[in-house]
Protein backbone atom coordinates (compact mmCIF):
# COMPACT_ATOMS: atom_id res chain seq x y z
CA UNK A 1 0.00 0.00 0.00
CA UNK A 2 1.34 3.22 -1.00
CA UNK A 3 1.32 6.22 0.76
CA UNK A 4 -0.38 7.88 -1.57
CA UNK A 5 -3.27 5.14 -2.57
CA UNK A 6 -3.74 5.67 1.76
CA UNK A 7 -4.53 9.05 1.45
CA UNK A 8 -6.84 8.61 -1.71
CA UNK A 9 -9.11 6.09 0.27
CA UNK A 10 -8.63 8.68 3.29
CA UNK A 11 -9.62 11.48 0.85
CA UNK A 12 -12.48 9.02 -1.01
CA UNK A 13 -14.57 9.05 2.26
CA UNK A 14 -13.68 4.79 1.82
CA UNK A 15 -11.98 4.95 4.86
CA UNK A 16 -13.04 7.81 6.77
CA UNK A 17 -16.77 7.33 5.91
CA UNK A 18 -19.25 10.31 6.40
CA UNK A 19 -21.80 10.77 8.68
CA UNK A 20 -24.80 10.43 6.42
CA UNK A 21 -24.76 10.08 2.34
CA UNK A 22 -25.51 13.80 2.14
CA UNK A 23 -22.35 14.40 4.18
CA UNK A 24 -21.08 12.16 1.92
CA UNK A 25 -21.88 14.62 -1.56
CA UNK A 26 -21.18 17.77 0.41
CA UNK A 27 -17.32 16.29 0.73
CA UNK A 28 -16.77 15.01 -2.65
CA UNK A 29 -19.03 18.19 -4.26
CA UNK A 30 -20.07 15.91 -7.22
CA UNK A 31 -20.03 11.97 -8.02
CA UNK A 32 -20.65 10.70 -11.37
CA UNK A 33 -24.45 10.10 -11.62
CA UNK A 34 -25.36 8.64 -14.99
CA UNK A 35 -25.95 5.05 -14.21
CA UNK A 36 -28.63 6.64 -10.95
CA UNK A 37 -28.15 3.80 -8.91
CA UNK A 38 -24.37 3.70 -9.07
CA UNK A 39 -24.38 7.61 -7.90
CA UNK A 40 -26.42 6.63 -5.02
CA UNK A 41 -24.67 3.72 -4.17
CA UNK A 42 -21.36 6.11 -4.82
CA UNK A 43 -22.57 7.91 -1.51
CA UNK A 44 -23.88 4.78 0.55
CA UNK A 45 -20.15 3.49 0.38
CA UNK A 46 -18.85 6.65 1.38
CA UNK A 47 -21.14 6.91 4.79
CA UNK A 48 -20.89 5.31 8.02
CA UNK A 49 -23.32 2.98 9.20
CA UNK A 50 -25.27 0.66 7.35
CA UNK A 51 -26.80 3.25 5.16
CA UNK A 52 -29.88 2.12 2.23
CA UNK A 53 -31.06 3.10 -1.03
CA UNK A 54 -33.98 4.50 1.11
CA UNK A 55 -32.18 7.15 2.86
CA UNK A 56 -30.15 8.69 -0.25
CA UNK A 57 -33.97 8.71 -2.10
CA UNK A 58 -34.87 10.45 0.73
CA UNK A 59 -32.30 12.53 0.48
CA UNK A 60 -33.65 13.56 -3.61
CA UNK A 61 -37.05 13.74 -2.19
CA UNK A 62 -35.99 16.86 0.51
CA UNK A 63 -34.50 18.45 -2.44
CA UNK A 64 -30.35 18.04 -0.79
CA UNK A 65 -29.56 16.37 -3.36
CA UNK A 66 -30.08 16.96 -7.01
CA UNK A 67 -28.89 14.89 -10.45
CA UNK A 68 -27.76 17.66 -13.29
CA UNK A 69 -24.37 17.89 -16.12
CA UNK A 70 -22.21 19.64 -13.57
CA UNK A 71 -18.93 18.79 -15.75
CA UNK A 72 -17.45 17.42 -18.99
CA UNK A 73 -21.32 16.81 -20.23
CA UNK A 74 -21.55 14.25 -17.85
CA UNK A 75 -24.70 13.69 -15.33
CA UNK A 76 -23.52 13.91 -11.52
CA UNK A 77 -24.99 13.48 -8.07
CA UNK A 78 -24.51 16.73 -5.93
CA UNK A 79 -25.49 19.18 -3.45
CA UNK A 80 -28.33 21.29 -4.15
CA UNK A 81 -26.67 24.14 -2.60
CA UNK A 82 -23.36 24.03 -5.12
CA UNK A 83 -25.20 23.73 -8.72
CA UNK A 84 -25.77 27.11 -9.51
CA UNK A 85 -21.69 28.20 -8.50
CA UNK A 86 -20.40 25.09 -10.21
CA UNK A 87 -22.61 25.95 -13.70
CA UNK A 88 -20.98 29.30 -13.34
CA UNK A 89 -18.02 27.57 -13.95
CA UNK A 90 -18.58 24.91 -15.85
CA UNK A 91 -21.58 25.38 -17.86
CA UNK A 92 -20.05 27.80 -20.79
CA UNK A 93 -17.61 25.22 -21.19
CA UNK A 94 -20.25 22.91 -21.63
CA UNK A 95 -22.09 24.43 -23.78
CA UNK A 96 -19.61 25.24 -26.56
CA UNK A 97 -18.47 21.51 -26.33
CA UNK A 98 -22.03 20.44 -27.48
CA UNK A 99 -22.40 22.97 -29.82
CA UNK A 100 -21.64 20.71 -32.97
CA UNK A 101 -24.07 18.40 -31.77
CA UNK A 102 -26.59 20.42 -31.32
CA UNK A 103 -26.34 22.28 -34.52
CA UNK A 104 -26.31 19.33 -35.93
CA UNK A 105 -29.74 18.53 -34.61
CA UNK A 106 -31.08 21.96 -35.01
CA UNK A 107 -30.77 23.21 -31.63
CA UNK A 108 -30.28 26.85 -31.41
CA UNK A 109 -30.57 29.45 -28.78
CA UNK A 110 -34.34 30.54 -29.83
CA UNK A 111 -35.07 26.80 -30.16
CA UNK A 112 -34.16 26.41 -26.37
CA UNK A 113 -35.80 29.14 -25.31
CA UNK A 114 -39.22 28.26 -27.03
CA UNK A 115 -38.66 24.83 -25.44
CA UNK A 116 -37.45 26.76 -22.04
CA UNK A 117 -40.97 28.47 -21.96
CA UNK A 118 -42.72 25.41 -22.80
CA UNK A 119 -41.68 23.31 -19.87
CA UNK A 120 -41.74 26.20 -17.36
CA UNK A 121 -45.61 26.41 -18.14
CA UNK A 122 -45.86 22.44 -17.60
CA UNK A 123 -43.44 22.31 -14.55
CA UNK A 124 -45.42 25.13 -12.54
CA UNK A 125 -47.63 22.30 -11.22
CA UNK A 126 -44.75 20.05 -10.18
CA UNK A 127 -42.16 17.75 -11.47
CA UNK A 128 -42.31 15.88 -14.76
CA UNK A 129 -40.51 12.48 -16.25
CA UNK A 130 -38.41 12.50 -18.70
CA UNK A 131 -40.88 10.89 -21.04
CA UNK A 132 -43.75 13.58 -20.28
CA UNK A 133 -41.31 15.82 -21.01
CA UNK A 134 -40.49 14.32 -24.45
CA UNK A 135 -44.41 14.46 -24.81
CA UNK A 136 -44.68 18.34 -23.89
CA UNK A 137 -41.89 18.66 -27.09
CA UNK A 138 -44.05 16.56 -29.78
CA UNK A 139 -47.40 18.55 -28.86
CA UNK A 140 -45.68 21.93 -29.47
CA UNK A 141 -44.32 20.33 -32.57
CA UNK A 142 -40.52 19.36 -32.11
CA UNK A 143 -39.48 15.89 -32.41
CA UNK A 144 -37.36 14.46 -29.50
CA UNK A 145 -36.09 11.54 -31.85
CA UNK A 146 -32.65 11.59 -33.00
CA UNK A 147 -30.93 12.90 -29.54
CA UNK A 148 -32.66 16.35 -30.09
CA UNK A 149 -34.77 15.91 -26.65
CA UNK A 150 -32.00 14.68 -24.95
CA UNK A 151 -29.96 17.60 -25.64
CA UNK A 152 -32.39 20.22 -25.11
CA UNK A 153 -32.92 18.88 -22.14
CA UNK A 154 -29.01 18.56 -21.82
CA UNK A 155 -29.21 22.80 -22.46
CA UNK A 156 -31.14 23.42 -19.90
CA UNK A 157 -29.85 21.54 -17.51
CA UNK A 158 -26.40 22.88 -18.39
CA UNK A 159 -27.92 26.58 -18.12
CA UNK A 160 -29.37 25.55 -14.40
CA UNK A 161 -33.15 25.97 -15.92
CA UNK A 162 -33.48 22.01 -14.93
CA UNK A 163 -32.60 19.48 -12.45
CA UNK A 164 -33.38 15.91 -11.97
CA UNK A 165 -34.29 16.00 -8.33
CA UNK A 166 -37.10 13.84 -6.43
CA UNK A 167 -36.63 9.90 -7.11
CA UNK A 168 -40.38 8.47 -8.99
CA UNK A 169 -40.41 5.21 -6.54
CA UNK A 170 -41.73 2.01 -7.14
CA UNK A 171 -42.76 -0.84 -5.44
CA UNK A 172 -41.49 -3.74 -7.45
CA UNK A 173 -38.19 -2.66 -8.23
CA UNK A 174 -35.04 -0.10 -7.95
CA UNK A 175 -36.02 2.91 -9.59
CA UNK A 176 -33.86 4.59 -11.90
CA UNK A 177 -35.66 7.79 -12.85
CA UNK A 178 -36.41 11.29 -11.19
CA UNK A 179 -38.98 14.26 -11.70
CA UNK A 180 -37.25 16.71 -13.63
CA UNK A 181 -37.91 20.40 -11.17
CA UNK A 182 -37.00 23.73 -12.56
CA UNK A 183 -34.34 24.93 -11.09
CA UNK A 184 -35.20 27.98 -9.25
CA UNK A 185 -37.93 26.78 -7.32
CA UNK A 186 -36.03 23.74 -6.64
CA UNK A 187 -32.69 24.85 -6.22
CA UNK A 188 -32.00 26.83 -2.60
CA UNK A 189 -30.83 30.18 -2.93
CA UNK A 190 -27.13 30.33 -1.47
CA UNK A 191 -24.44 33.13 -1.26
CA UNK A 192 -22.23 31.44 -3.81
CA UNK A 193 -18.10 31.39 -2.71
CA UNK A 194 -15.94 34.59 -3.55
CA UNK A 195 -13.88 33.18 -5.98
CA UNK A 196 -15.99 29.89 -7.52
CA UNK A 197 -13.05 28.84 -9.76
CA UNK A 198 -10.78 28.16 -7.01
CA UNK A 199 -13.74 26.85 -4.97
CA UNK A 200 -13.80 24.00 -7.44
CA UNK A 201 -10.54 23.19 -7.29
CA UNK A 202 -10.13 23.15 -3.86
CA UNK A 203 -13.13 21.12 -3.53
CA UNK A 204 -11.90 18.56 -5.67
CA UNK A 205 -8.53 18.39 -3.95
CA UNK A 206 -10.44 17.90 -0.96
CA UNK A 207 -12.49 15.01 -2.28
CA UNK A 208 -9.88 13.33 -4.19
CA UNK A 209 -6.21 14.34 -3.13
CA UNK A 210 -3.62 14.05 -4.06
CA UNK A 211 -3.80 15.11 -7.09
CA UNK A 212 -2.30 17.15 -10.42
CA UNK A 213 -3.26 20.06 -12.03
CA UNK A 214 -3.33 17.34 -15.05
CA UNK A 215 -5.98 15.48 -13.14
CA UNK A 216 -7.92 18.63 -12.17
CA UNK A 217 -8.16 19.89 -15.77
CA UNK A 218 -9.39 16.46 -16.91
CA UNK A 219 -12.31 16.32 -13.60
CA UNK A 220 -13.80 19.81 -14.42
CA UNK A 221 -13.30 19.75 -18.16
CA UNK A 222 -11.87 22.97 -17.94
CA UNK A 223 -9.02 23.38 -20.47
CA UNK A 224 -5.44 23.22 -18.50
CA UNK A 225 -4.67 27.33 -18.38
CA UNK A 226 -8.04 27.47 -16.70
CA UNK A 227 -7.04 24.89 -14.57
CA UNK A 228 -3.47 26.43 -13.68
CA UNK A 229 -5.40 29.73 -12.54
CA UNK A 230 -7.49 27.79 -10.08
CA UNK A 231 -4.53 26.13 -8.59
CA UNK A 232 -3.16 29.53 -8.34
CA UNK A 233 -6.09 31.00 -7.03
CA UNK A 234 -6.68 28.14 -4.44
CA UNK A 235 -3.46 27.28 -3.49
CA UNK A 236 -3.23 29.09 -0.21
CA UNK A 237 -6.07 26.63 1.21
CA UNK A 238 -4.74 23.56 -0.01
CA UNK A 239 -1.39 21.92 0.84
CA UNK A 240 1.34 20.76 -1.91
CA UNK A 241 2.19 17.48 -0.51
CA UNK A 242 5.14 17.83 -3.19
CA UNK A 243 5.79 19.53 -6.12
CA UNK A 244 2.41 20.03 -8.09
CA UNK A 245 0.47 17.31 -6.17
CA UNK A 246 -2.09 18.66 -3.74
CA UNK A 247 -3.94 17.36 -0.95
CA UNK A 248 -7.29 18.44 1.26
CA UNK A 249 -5.44 21.10 4.48
CA UNK A 250 -8.48 19.15 6.45
CA UNK A 251 -8.19 16.05 6.38
CA UNK A 252 -11.29 14.04 7.56
CA UNK A 253 -11.12 11.34 10.21
CA UNK A 254 -10.44 7.94 9.52
CA UNK A 255 -12.64 5.81 11.16
CA UNK A 256 -11.84 3.22 14.21
CA UNK A 257 -10.40 -0.01 12.66
CA UNK A 258 -9.89 1.31 9.22
CA UNK A 259 -8.04 -1.34 7.04
CA UNK A 260 -6.72 0.22 4.19
CA UNK A 261 -6.02 -3.06 2.95
CA UNK A 262 -9.74 -3.94 2.45
CA UNK A 263 -11.85 -4.97 0.06
CA UNK A 264 -14.62 -2.58 -1.56
CA UNK A 265 -17.62 -2.98 -4.29
CA UNK A 266 -17.37 0.08 -6.10
CA UNK A 267 -19.77 1.46 -8.48
CA UNK A 268 -19.71 2.15 -11.90
CA UNK A 269 -18.08 5.39 -12.45
CA UNK A 270 -16.66 5.71 -9.22
CA UNK A 271 -14.59 8.99 -8.74
CA UNK A 272 -11.94 6.86 -7.40
CA UNK A 273 -11.03 5.59 -10.22
CA UNK A 274 -12.51 7.92 -13.10
CA UNK A 275 -11.63 11.60 -11.49
CA UNK A 276 -7.80 11.15 -12.37
CA UNK A 277 -6.08 12.19 -15.87
CA UNK A 278 -3.64 9.48 -14.60
CA UNK A 279 -5.28 6.64 -13.63
CA UNK A 280 -2.15 4.26 -13.36
CA UNK A 281 -2.25 4.16 -9.52
CA UNK A 282 -4.94 2.47 -8.68
CA UNK A 283 -5.34 -0.15 -11.98
CA UNK A 284 -2.84 -2.04 -14.20
CA UNK A 285 -3.20 -1.75 -18.06
CA UNK A 286 -4.73 -5.00 -17.74
CA UNK A 287 -7.63 -3.82 -15.17
CA UNK A 288 -8.04 -0.28 -16.90
CA UNK A 289 -8.53 -2.38 -20.18
CA UNK A 290 -10.95 -4.57 -18.42
CA UNK A 291 -12.82 -1.65 -15.97
CA UNK A 292 -13.29 0.70 -19.36
CA UNK A 293 -14.06 3.38 -20.47
CA UNK A 294 -14.71 0.91 -23.12
CA UNK A 295 -16.13 2.50 -26.95
CA UNK A 296 -19.68 2.97 -25.27
CA UNK A 297 -18.09 4.87 -22.59
CA UNK A 298 -19.03 2.49 -19.97
CA UNK A 299 -17.07 2.47 -16.55
CA UNK A 300 -17.80 -1.12 -14.65
CA UNK A 301 -18.60 -1.67 -11.33
CA UNK A 302 -14.76 -2.46 -9.48
CA UNK A 303 -13.94 -4.39 -6.87
CA UNK A 304 -10.97 -2.69 -4.72
CA UNK A 305 -8.50 -4.49 -2.84
CA UNK A 306 -5.49 -2.58 -1.12
CA UNK A 307 -6.92 0.94 -3.01
CA UNK A 308 -6.12 -1.05 -6.40
CA UNK A 309 -8.68 -2.55 -9.08
CA UNK A 310 -9.03 -6.49 -8.35
CA UNK A 311 -11.93 -7.12 -9.85
CA UNK A 312 -15.53 -6.48 -11.41
CA UNK A 313 -18.91 -7.01 -10.47
CA UNK A 314 -22.21 -7.41 -11.64
CA UNK A 315 -25.80 -6.68 -10.40
CA UNK A 316 -28.70 -6.70 -12.48
CA UNK A 317 -31.72 -3.85 -10.54
CA UNK A 318 -34.37 -4.91 -13.11
CA UNK A 319 -37.77 -5.96 -12.03
CA UNK A 320 -37.41 -9.43 -10.63
CA UNK A 321 -33.66 -9.48 -10.19
CA UNK A 322 -33.00 -6.74 -8.08
CA UNK A 323 -32.78 -9.34 -5.16
CA UNK A 324 -30.45 -11.45 -7.08
CA UNK A 325 -26.74 -11.65 -5.65
CA UNK A 326 -24.02 -9.15 -7.42
CA UNK A 327 -21.84 -11.70 -9.22
CA UNK A 328 -17.92 -10.77 -8.39
CA UNK A 329 -15.08 -11.25 -11.49
CA UNK A 330 -11.36 -11.60 -10.51
CA UNK A 331 -8.74 -10.71 -12.78
CA UNK A 332 -6.21 -12.23 -10.93
CA UNK A 333 -2.65 -10.86 -10.07
CA UNK A 334 -1.97 -9.05 -6.92
CA UNK A 335 -3.62 -8.04 -5.30
CA UNK A 336 -6.02 -11.15 -4.82
CA UNK A 337 -8.66 -10.13 -2.30
CA UNK A 338 -9.56 -13.58 -0.24
CA UNK A 339 -13.27 -14.73 -1.75
CA UNK A 340 -14.55 -14.17 1.93
CA UNK A 341 -13.73 -10.56 1.78
CA UNK A 342 -15.51 -9.78 -2.16
CA UNK A 343 -18.50 -11.75 -0.52
CA UNK A 344 -18.65 -9.19 2.25
CA UNK A 345 -18.21 -6.32 -0.15
CA UNK A 346 -20.99 -7.28 -2.22
CA UNK A 347 -23.15 -8.29 0.45
CA UNK A 348 -22.85 -4.55 2.05
CA UNK A 349 -24.05 -3.34 -1.25
CA UNK A 350 -26.56 -5.70 -1.95
CA UNK A 351 -28.18 -5.05 1.72
CA UNK A 352 -27.70 -1.39 0.50
CA UNK A 353 -29.71 -1.62 -2.48
CA UNK A 354 -32.06 -4.02 -1.48
CA UNK A 355 -33.33 -1.60 1.29
CA UNK A 356 -35.28 0.87 -1.42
Amino acid sequence: MTALLSERLRSHRLTAPARTPVAAARHMLAVQGQEFVAGRWALGIRSSGAPTLAAVDAAFDRGELVRTHTMRGTLHVIPAEDVRWVLSVTGDRQLRQDATRQRQLGIDDALVARVESAFRERLADGGRTRAQLFDDLAEIGIDPAGQRGVHLIYALNVRGILVQGPVVHRDDAVSREQLFMLGEEWLPETAPPADPLAELFVRYVDGHGPVTVDDFAWWSGLPITVARDAVERGRARVTEKAEGVFIGTVRPRRAAGADDAATLALPMFDEYYISYADRSAVATAESMALIGPGKNGMVRASLLAAGRIAGAWTHSAAVGRHRDDPVPELFGGEPAPDPAAVASALRRYADFVSAH
